[in-house]
């Protein structure tokens, strides 16, 4: 599978994940919390921070917040509409936290939902688009993308094995491959038996593109689980307290959770190897104190034709190999030996 770089990163399958950060919507409203987030995801060697590109207007129908009581009262708004434009990420935000993110040397980057939003995002110069899987079958949106260059990371929950196949032709279509697809499913959380990691190597064999996971479960478990199936992204959606009011949090990782994410999916990853059956050196170096040799099982006089009763086999596994035993078997002995003595072929005649 083609490599793909991602600002300074050069992302491939079975090598070291890049971990997104998804904050969406977890600043709750305030850029400070947004910064700190920020600041914590590159002390822990986090990749890149990701927000989301959206607000009511472009998202959904008017009738969905339009006059309507606001859905959570945390925040102290009492209609909908108030609610939504507190909880998103306008276009000052996002200039805000990417000249943010650059002077913290973290990369950047935002979910577009609109036509605007992709060109918006193009001006702020993002190493990548993230498509959410709400738009895989948004042909005309995904063409628009495309067709601006940038590599895509685009998720497939609740996506058919066709519209995943249209979605991935119509980007190809504009000359873009720089395309990374990632296994999703869309519950929040979902159960264990709900996830399919399997499903990873169903999409990287039918597809031919390189293939992600973006993760919803809670904890590590999973996603360090995913980097066995070689995925070359991890996202997950990023909170400093579980607790927190809104809408994502209580499926969030943890700067903790994150932290080891980061940090045992290289672990992960180093322990993949290559399918070679190769030793290493270090291996090699123990065989001799971890392999038996064929040695004498009893004080044995010369002239004493041997007899598999007469053999014993014990470490160290520097004389021969106990796979050799029918060579000495009725063999003469041209000398004497000694319960233990290592047997080598200059013992007889």
């Amino acid at each position: 599978m083609k490599e793909i770089k991602i600002g300074n990163r050069i992302v491939k399958e079975y090598s070291a994940p890049f971990v997104i950060a998804e904050v969406g919507a977890n600043f709750n409203g305030d850029l400070e919390i947004a910064k700190d987030m920020i600041r914590k995801a590159k002390e822990v060697g986090i990749d890149c921070v990701k927000f989301q590109c959206w607000s009511k207007d472009n998202i959904v129908v008017a009738s969905a917040w339009k006059d309507k009581k606001a859905s959570m009262k945390a925040f102290g708004h009492s209609r909908e509409d108030e609610l939504l434009d507190y909880l998103s990420l306008d276009h000052d935000g996002h200039r805000e936290m990417a000249a943010f993110c650059k002077k913290q040397e973290i990369m950047f980057s935002s979910t577009p939902t609109s036509f605007v939003d992709v060109d918006f995002l193009d001006e702020l110069d993002v190493p990548f688009y993230k498509i959410a899987s709400m738009d895989l079958d948004h042909l005309s949106f995904l063409e628009y993308v495309g067709k601006k260059g940038r590599p895509i990371i685009i998720s497939s929950g609740i996506g058919t094995v066709q519209e995943i196949a249209l979605a991935l032709e119509t980007i190809k279509k504009t000359g873009n491959e720089d395309i990374i697809l990632l296994h999703c499913t869309s519950l929040y959380p979902p159960h264990e038996n709900e996830v399919n990691l399997n499903n990873i190597d169903f999409l990287r064999d039918v597809f031919d593109v390189q293939v992600g996971y973006s993760d919803h479960t809670i904890g590590y478990s999973i996603p360090l689980a995913s980097v066995a199936k070689g995925v070359s992204v991890i996202e997950k959606h990023f909170t400093l307290d579980k607790a927190m009011e809104g809408w994502d949090h209580a499926v969030s990782a943890t700067l903790e959770e994150f932290e080891i994410i980061v940090k045992e999916s290289r672990r992960v990853c180093d322990a993949l190897g290559n399918k070679e059956r190769k030793l290493s050196e270090r291996e090699l170096d123990n065989k001799v104190n971890f392999r038996r040799s064929i040695v004498a099982g009893r004080n044995l006089q010369k002239g004493t034709t041997l007899k598999f009763e007469d053999l014993g086999f014990k470490r160290p596994g520097s004389g021969l190999s106990p796979n050799q035993y029918e060579k000495l078997i009725g063999r003469t002995l041209t000398q004497d030996m000694a319960k233990d003595d290592q047997f080598n072929l200059g013992c007889f005649d």
